[in-house]
């Protein structure tokens, strides 16, 4: 039995040494939030996400379920209004052609967004990859493309759409092509301007001091950085060129029938806004829930993916409007 007073051995380890107090504990405060969680926090940013998915399963899985129920005509259905009676596909209605709104509105989903997400996609990639090798190298690569992009910028993407279509026949691919091109000087400005800050930091200048080669610098330091500002310029984006496609196609220079998109039922529908209201104004309401949605994720995206402000979600809903400017434990 040793004395309580007798000094310790110092090489012998102790029960502190072996299970210290903290260590298991630390980590697992610092780890961040799943991001499930985070969202679950944010109930507009949840509905929002929730809306957006059930837009996507519709446009990818819809047509299968509806077989060719937009197309298909009953002229002793039309202008039936939204009701139960006339089974699941009246829910909404009927046209003037005895269509159902339902399957036409399911349909329309997966042609609106088979224009704008390729077009995003698109204009995201070549915008971004241009714009962080131009802000990286600088010099005349840098002032060539910013000028590129300042001519595309100078004019309107909806008149430049508006002349081409007129020009050329029509389509889903042309709009497609011409949102993307009017849409890369967006990201080309976004990234080049995220690449210019970044390469003067001091983990780039350490990579390129090791030989590191440019390309490599730019995928593996300055893109990681880059890309959460990039991913919310693109979801805010998406509902301009979402937008852009209904406006032609409401002008009559976008989607052609037999297809049908949003913008296009609501150019079918305005002539009878006063007889058969659900034809306009429910593909409408299906634009604007939409671009909301996106809008919505895209606020609650850019403060998840930044390590500088995600504290902002974990705080409780009643700290976050006047409790916003430190983070939580810092408060007293």
């Amino acid at each position: 039995m040793t004395d309580p007073a007798e000094p310790t051995d110092p090489a012998e380890p102790t029960a502190s040494a072996d299970r210290p107090s903290g260590a298991a504990a630390v980590p697992s405060r610092q780890r961040p939030p799943r991001w499930w969680l985070l969202l679950g926090r944010d109930r507009a940013a949840a509905v929002a996400a929730v809306i957006l998915a059930g837009v996507f399963l519709v446009a990818l899985f819809g047509r299968l379920l509806i077989g060719d129920r937009a197309v298909r005509q009953d002229l002793r259905a039309s202008l039936r209004p939204p009701s139960l009676d006339h089974g699941f596909y009246g829910l909404l209605g009927t046209d003037v052609l005895g269509r159902s709104v339902l399957a036409r509105l399911v349909d329309a989903a997966g042609t609106t967004l088979s224009v704008a997400v390729p077009a995003v996609l698109c204009s995201l990639l070549i915008g971004s990859a241009l714009g962080l090798w131009a802000g990286y190298h600088g010099g005349v690569r840098e002032n060539v493309a910013m000028r590129v992009a300042d001519v595309i910028l100078s004019f309107p993407s909806l008149l430049i759409a508006v002349v081409v279509l007129y020009v050329f026949a029509p389509s889903a691919t042309n709009i497609v092509l011409i949102l993307a091109i009017a849409r890369v000087p967006v990201y080309l400005r976004t990234a080049r301007a995220e690449s210019a800050e970044l390469r003067s930091r001091l983990f780039v200048d350490a990579a390129r001091t090791f030989g590191t080669p440019s390309r490599n610098i730019i995928y593996r330091h300055i893109l990681p950085i880059a890309l959460p500002t990039l991913l919310t310029v693109a979801t805010l984006d998406f509902c301009f060129v979402m937008l852009t496609e209904s406006s032609l196609s409401f002008l009559g220079i976008g989607i052609q029938p037999p297809e049908v998109s949003w913008g296009l039922m609501v150019a079918q529908g305005r002539q009878y806004l006063q007889t058969a209201w659900w034809i306009a104004v429910l593909p409408g309401v299906a634009i604007v829930l939409t671009t909301v949605s996106a809008t919505v994720l895209a606020a609650w995206v850019r403060l998840a993916t930044d390590p500088a402000q995600r504290w902002r979600l974990t705080l409780p809903r009643k700290r976050r409007g006047n409790r916003a400017a430190v983070p939580s434990e810092m408060i007293a």
